[in-house]
């Protein structure tokens, strides 16, 4: 699952494509809303692509475990962000055994299946052609 470009900011909901940098800044688009702005130095950007979901055995890129959501449900939407959090912990071990549950955090799995469902919604994500 390629999300290479998507980022998150803290303190700014939702999550923004990076359009172009600059000097001391990047133009951002709201995924949802398509509205540009920008946003400086000065603010907390992650990029989704360096986020990695610790597990027993290997760990997971947030693009993998995107791609093992992607696979469950078909492309379509999961969970609610809003359910239950042992009900989205037992779930997201249906998706993958192998997490580490010490380490992922019950936030941890909201967040995942929140900016999930926030890229499905918006025809963002896609699975990758294999060479």
């Amino acid at each position: 699952m390629n999300i290479d470009g998507i980022i998150s900011i803290s303190g700014k909901p939702g999550l923004f494509k990076v359009v172009s940098q600059g000097a001391n800044r990047i133009i951002i688009e709201d995924i949802e809303t398509g509205r540009r702005k920008p946003a400086f130095a000065s603010s907390k950007v992650i990029s989704l692509a360096d986020i990695t979901i610790f597990g027993h055995v290997d760990d997971l890129s947030l693009g993998e475990v995107f791609g093992k959501i992607y696979d469950k449900e078909g492309g379509k939407e999961s969970k609610s962000h809003k359910t239950d959090p042992a009900e989205l912990r037992e779930y997201f071990e249906s998706i993958w055994e192998e997490y580490n549950d010490q380490e992922v955090k019950d936030h941890d799995i909201k967040k995942i299946f929140q900016w999930y469902n926030l890229l499905a919604a918006n025809n963002i994500l896609s699975k990758e052609e294999e060479e």
